[in-house]
């Protein structure tokens, strides 16, 4: 797949905040900063703006102008930084809460087309057959090609029981694919669960939202109810993430009180913090939401699934319980979403989402460009995961933040994945032609189901049976 993935927001039609965002609302004038300001640059935007004003071919509004140059200056940093108008400030809000209203995709842009990146689960996207990967070059009547990705979103969402025509180009296939869906309002639960056999549990967490945690305690006393808890799988397969207080309350259920979770570091000093097992890191409210939680949760044997739709919030909770030994984690390399992104607003419905931060597990190792390496590494399927191996991760798009050991020092891994200049450039091969052929060929994966290759290998390590494991490719 393509490295030039310009731009990704973890889009849904509506909205899902699929990057993992620090609600922390300073006004940019309340920094004390003192700034030098360069003023031959500035000079240079001047004379830019003036030549637009007075030559371009047609009139162009004060306002537009200065809204394309802030969001061209945070577009420019990385692909998580951005300037939010009313609808996205607005989207932002709704989305964390769980619901909206669209088709249920999230989306990003690739050399001038909207890209899928992941339909979500259970929505009807998803299920009138859309796939991550697909390009979609048509909406209704209206082409793509060149089309910003927030006008592309507003073309999508509409009415719900209205229908929106995608036109699809999918690898593999000779002609378009044609899909006709009915928009609908997007409600995302969370938290699934079900006992898969007497004393084996299953929670399945698609996103990190305000209520997740609530819903958490809810489906694992739903399952201790059941009879004493043999053993557990946490499944944070292809969640993009979401709230940080989610992440903590989930790690939290799991750990000790006062346990650290993980710590943030950048330039300024309240970018620097630990955030612990407390209700103080995790709820706003006044009634701890762990308070009801049975206790089984703090012992009983776990297996956290994760893949490489992993992302930000998904990755704080698996590099926590890792690195505590609370659980073992199985599946393959995550997303390498470990930034911190704080919206600081402008007015009171715009705003700038800011790269402030980076993120690193409690033995201090950065999740950014990297992502959690499994202790056990299965791929989704017995004979080698496809999707999975051709899907973008963090250190695969453009202007990607570098990971950082704590205190400044670059990692190791940071650069690993970028293209060496003295090798030569990568063609396609047959086996890259066969692995073409084969996502083609694959049936989706159904997680949770009696068909789930990984599901089957967690179960197999809890129940101290052989796991059948394969080496770590190269370029994980």
């Amino acid at each position: 797949m393509s490295k030039r993935f310009q731009v990704v927001g973890w889009v849904a039609v509506g909205l899902v905040s699929g990057v993992l965002v620090s609600m922390g609302f300073n006004a940019v004038a309340q920094r004390e900063t003192k700034l030098s300001l360069p003023i031959d640059e500035l000079r240079q935007f001047a004379d830019v703006y003036g030549a637009i004003k007075s030559n371009y071919v047609e009139t162009v509004e004060d306002k537009k102008l200065i809204t394309e140059a802030i969001s061209g200056m945070l577009t420019g940093l990385d692909p998580h930084s951005a300037y939010l108008d009313a609808d996205a400030f607005k989207e932002l809000q709704v989305g964390t809460q769980g619901e909206f209203g669209g088709l249920g995709l999230e989306v990003g842009t690739e050399d001038g087309f909207v890209r899928v990146v992941a339909p979500i689960e259970g929505t009807p996207a998803e299920k009138a057959g859309v796939k991550a990967g697909d390009l979609i070059i048509k909406i209704d009547e209206k082409a793509t090609k060149g089309l910003p990705l927030n006008d592309a979103v507003k073309l999508m969402r509409g009415k719900p029981k209205t229908i929106v025509t995608l036109t699809v180009s999918r690898k593999g296939e000779n002609k378009p694919l044609i899909f006709k869906i009915v928009r609908d309002v997007i409600q995302i639960q969370s938290v699934r669960s079900k006992m898969l056999e007497p004393g084996y549990g299953y929670i399945r967490i698609t996103q990190f939202q305000e209520h997740t945690v609530e819903n958490l305690v809810k489906h694992f006393n739903q399952l201790a109810d059941q009879g004493p808890m043999k053993a557990l799988v946490l499944d944070l397969r292809n969640d993009p993430g979401g709230l940080l207080t989610g992440a903590i309350g989930v790690s939290a259920a799991f750990l000790p009180e006062k346990t650290l979770v993980v710590s943030t570091d950048g330039r300024q000093e309240d970018a620097k913090r630990k955030y612990f097992a407390s209700v103080g890191d995790y709820h706003r409210g006044r009634d701890d939401p762990l308070a009801k939680i049975s206790a089984q949760s703090k012992k009983v044997p776990m297996v956290v699934l994760v893949n490489s739709g992993s992302a930000s919030a998904s990755e704080i909770v698996a590099g926590a319980l890792q690195d505590h030994q609370r659980a073992k984690i199985l599946g393959t390399q995550t997303f390498g979403k470990g930034s911190v992104q704080t919206i600081l607003p402008l007015t009171s419905n715009t705003a700038i989402k800011l790269t402030t931060a980076r993120y690193y597990t409690p033995k201090g190792q950065s999740i950014q460009a990297k992502g959690i390496t499994p202790d056990l590494w299965v791929e989704e399927t017995a004979d080698g995961s496809i999707v999975d191996r051709l899907r973008v991760r963090e250190a695969d798009l453009n202007r990607h933040l570098a990971g950082q050991e704590p205190g400044g020092a670059k990692s190791k891994d940071a650069d690993k994945k970028k293209a060496d200049p003295k090798s030569p450039a990568r063609s396609t091969t047959t086996a890259d032609q066969k692995d073409q052929k084969d996502q083609k060929d694959t049936k989706p994966i159904e997680f949770g189901s009696a068909d789930d290759y990984q599901l089957q290998q967690a179960m197999n390590h809890l129940k101290g049976k052989p796991v059948a494991t394969t080496a770590r490719p190269d370029n994980s």
